[in-house]
This record gives structure tokens, C-alpha cells and sequence, in this order.
């Protein structure tokens, strides 16, 4: 067993290193800051250069923290979801709330022409977001009435999966019928991105996943139950049905908030909960869930750097990055210690 003294030690660690990653992220870019500049322009220093301030205050610090929410978030979720399910397959977006968040961001880019969706909404990020929110808040209602009539976990995770497959379809129709333009319009938010958030777009994510986050941490004693079951969890007098409302509340709120202002970003909800089991080797929920945000902040962080292409103006997806650094680390991680914490 890992001593909590080592915990204290990888939290440090883990801190230290989203700040290096968080000061870095900022002072990188198509116009290159260095971290001194940077380091005494966040410290309210004036300096030189004015657009350097106007460039770090209004673009890339909220980026950066946009970043740490989203990556943190993500992983969370994706930890919540395996904890329900028992199952290491299942992220943050099994239930099909992602799904819904792209059919909403569907109807208005592709279908709003013919729905005169385009009359009442101007198509900008806001709208998209509007969009995106209410339809992942519809998913999210279905699998709660679902869930209600539903005792088999594994077979709420099949419905999940097939809402899934329903939006994605409907999706696909949309963009067979759709104009180029408006299909290109919709790839580009497919691949996600957290660049285009202003303060008050991050100020709203961060009071939704305060509201996610806050649920989670009522339900730690619960979710550890839930390791072994939910026949022991009952027989530990935790109230089953009420904790998976509750937990499936947590990661629609904190996955369709990211969903909607961010894109679908794939990858870090399903991997960090390994990746941090491996580190910290731990089951405990109390340790996990502070642990889990930190990494997924960091690894989304790291990825949003790569994905920037420092001192170039050209922005790679997000998505790929996120896939092409993390699947990697995983399958040598898994390769390394020849077996998974689960």
C-alpha cells in the first residue's frame, strides 16, 4: 500500500508541473513571449511591449485555464463513468451526451437552413454552444427517465451506447443533405478546440463544473462502494439508485458544459483514470478524484501546447493530438506493468 506521504509528494509534483505546463502554454504561441516577460507580466509587471499583455490577459491565459478545466473535467467524468460501470472501456460520453451535443451543433449548422434556424440565430459560438448544451440536456434527460426504469447497469450502458448511435446517425443524414460550407463549418468543431473561449464563455464553464465537481465529492464514499458492487454497496446502506442519479447528474452537467463550449475531445476522459491509477496506486476515490483532475489537466495542457505548433500560426486539432501523444503512453504503461488497476 502507497504510503499517504508519497500521495502529498505526487500532488506536489503534479501541481508544480501544471503551473511549468500552465506558464509555458501562455508564453508559447504565434507570437513567442518569453517566460520572464511572461512570468512578470502575469504578476502585474508592465513591460515594454503592450501587446504582449493585451495578447496574454484576453487570448492565451484564458486558453490556458480553459484548458486545465476541460482536461480536468474530462477525466473526472471518464472516472465516474468507470466507477459506475465497472467497466475500463467507458469515458465520459458513453451515456450519449456527447452525441447529443453534436446532434444540437448538427441541427443548427447543417439542418438550420432548412429548419430556419438561421433566421433566429446568428451562427457564432455562442449559438453553437446554446445548441450543442440543449442537446446534450435532452440525452441527458432521456438517460435519467432510462436509468429510473433501468435496475441493470450494464444494460443503462447499452442504451447509452445506442442513443449514441441514434444522434450519430441523424448526424450523418445532416451532412449528406448538407452544403459544403456548412459540413466544413461542422468538422471544424467536431475536432475540438479550446482556444475560443473568452473570459465570460470560461467563467460560465467553470460555475457548471464547480456544480458537477461539487456532486462528485458527496459521492466519494459511495463510489467506492461501487468497486465492489452494487450488492455490497447496498448492503453498506449506500442508497444505489439515488448515488447513480446523482453520478450520472455530475458527469452530464460537467460533460455537456465541456461538450458544448469546447467540441467533443476525445481521449483524456477514457485514459487518465488508468493513468493516474498506475501512479498513484489507488483505488480511493478521496485520492483519485483531486489526482485524476490534476492529470487530465496537465495532459490536455501538454496536448493544447503540441497542438499549437509554437511560433506557427496554424492550429492542429486538438482531438489528434490528444490521440496520437496519449494512446502511446498508455499502451506502454500497460505494456510495463503487464496489467491494469481496475
Amino acid at each position: 500500500m502507497t504510503k499517504p506521504s508519497s500521495y502529498k509528494l505526487g500532488f506536489i509534483g503534479l501541481t508544480l508541473l501544471l503551473l511549468l505546463c500552465m506558464l509555458i502554454s501562455i508564453s508559447l504561441g504565434s507570437v513567442s513571449i518569453p517566460l520572464g516577460d511572461t512570468f512578470s507580466i502575469l504578476l502585474g509587471q508592465p513591460r515594454t511591449e503592450m501587446g504582449w499583455e493585451y495578447i496574454i490577459w484576453n487570448y492565451r491565459l484564458p486558453k490556458t485555464i480553459a484548458a486545465v478545466l476541460i482536461g480536468g473535467g474530462l477525466a473526472v467524468s471518464g472516472l465516474l463513468m468507470q466507477t459506475l460501470f465497472r467497466n475500463p472501456l467507458a469515458g465520459p460520453f458513453v451515456l450519449g451526451i456527447s452525441s447529443g451535443a453534436s446532434l444540437g451543433a448538427a441541427l443548427l449548422l447543417l439542418g438550420g437552413t432548412s429548419l430556419g434556424l438561421t433566421q433566429l440565430f446568428w451562427l457564432n459560438d455562442v449559438a453553437i454552444a446554446i445548441a450543442a448544451s440543449l442537446g446534450s440536456f435532452l440525452i441527458l434527460l432521456i438517460v435519467i427517465v432510462v436509468a429510473n426504469s433501468v435496475k441493470d447497469t450494464m444494460a443503462l450502458l447499452i442504451i447509452g451506447l445506442m442513443f449514441g448511435s441514434i444522434t450519430s446517425a441523424v448526424v450523418s443524414i445532416l451532412s449528406y443533405f448538407s452544403k459544403a460550407e456548412q459540413l466544413q463549418r461542422f468538422i471544424f468543431w467536431s475536432y475540438g478546440s479550446v482556444g475560443n473561449l473568452s473570459w465570460q464563455k470560461v467563467g460560465v464553464l467553470a460555475l457548471l463544473l464547480l456544480v458537477g465537481l461539487t456532486i462528485c465529492l458527496f459521492c466519494i464514499k459511495s463510489l467506492n462502494a461501487f468497486l465492489l458492487g452494487e450488492q455490497y454497496a447496498q448492503s453498506m446502506g449506500i442508497p444505489v439508485k439515488k448515488t447513480k442519479f446523482f453520478i450520472i447528474i455530475a458527469t452530464g452537467i460537467v460533460a455537456g458544459a465541456i461538450t458544448a463550449f469546447a467540441g467533443p475531445i476525445a481521449f483524456i476522459g477514457l485514459a487518465v483514470p488508468h493513468l493516474t491509477r498506475q501512479w498513484f496506486k489507488t483505488m480511493d476515490h478521496k485520492i483519485l478524484l483531486p489526482a485524476v483532475f490534476l492529470y487530465g489537466a496537465l495532459l490536455l495542457l501538454i496536448c493544447d501546447t503540441i497542438a499549437q505548433l509554437p511560433t506557427a500560426a496554424t492550429v492542429l486539432p486538438i482531438n489528434a493530438i490528444t490521440s496520437i501523444v496519449g494512446a502511446p503512453v498508455v499502451i506502454w504503461l500497460l505494456v510495463r506493468k503487464r496489467k491494469m488497476l481496475f
